[in-house]
C-alpha cells in the first residue's frame, strides 16, 4: 500500500476519465488543483461535501484553483451524481483504482467490526509548482471546504 503524499512532496499522477472530457493535472500547470477523494457518489457525506465544493467553486476559481473529485464510481454514476447535484467541476472515475492507490487513499477501513478496503476521505492541494501544498487525511465534512478554500486563498 502506498502512503499518502505529504506536504512538499511531488504530486502523484492525476489524470482520468470523467463524464465530460478527461481530466489531466498537466493541463492545469501553474494553477492550484484541489483534489478531493471521496468514497461513493450519492451517499450522505459525499453529497454534502460535493455540494459544499459546488457552492464555493467561484471562490476557488477566483483564488486561481480548480477543483476535481475522485472516487472509484464509474463514469455513468458520476454523470448522474453531477446532474442530480448540479455539480460543475469534474469527477474522475478511478474504476481500476490506479489513482486512489497512487495517492495512498485506498486503505483498510472498519465499520461495525467488519474490515474492508475503501477510500479514506482526503483532500490535497497541488500547488502551482506541482508539489503538495496542503493535505487533509481522514476528512470530516462539516467545515472542511471552508478550510480548504482559506488555504487556497492564503497561497496567493
Amino acid at each position: 500500500m502506498t502512503a499518502m503524499p505529504t506536504v512538499g512532496a511531488p504530486a502523484p499522477p492525476l489524470s482520468g476519465a470523467t463524464d465530460q472530457q478527461p481530466f489531466d493535472a498537466a493541463d492545469h500547470a501553474g494553477e492550484q488543483i484541489v483534489v478531493y477523494f471521496y468514497p461513493k457518489d450519492m451517499t450522505k457525506g459525499c453529497t454534502l461535501e460535493a455540494q459544499d465544493f459546488r457552492d464555493q467553486l467561484e471562490a476557488f476559481h477566483a483564488a486561481g484553483a480548480v477543483v476535481v473529485g475522485v472516487s472509484r464510481d464509474p463514469v455513468k454514476r458520476h454523470a448522474k451524481f453531477r446532474d442530480k447535484e448540479s455539480l460543475t467541476f469534474p469527477l474522475i472515475a478511478d474504476e481500476d483504482g490506479a489513482i486512489t492507490e497512487a495517492w495512498g487513499v485506498w486503505q483498510e477501513k472498519s465499520m461495525y467490526g467488519r474490515t474492508y478496503m475503501g477510500i479514506v476521505r482526503s483532500t490535497f492541494v497541488i500547488g502551482r509548482d506541482g508539489a503538495i501544498s496542503h493535505a487533509w487525511p481522514k476528512v470530516r465534512v462539516k467545515g472542511h471546504v471552508a478550510e480548504v478554500l482559506s488555504a487556497v486563498q492564503d497561497a496567493d
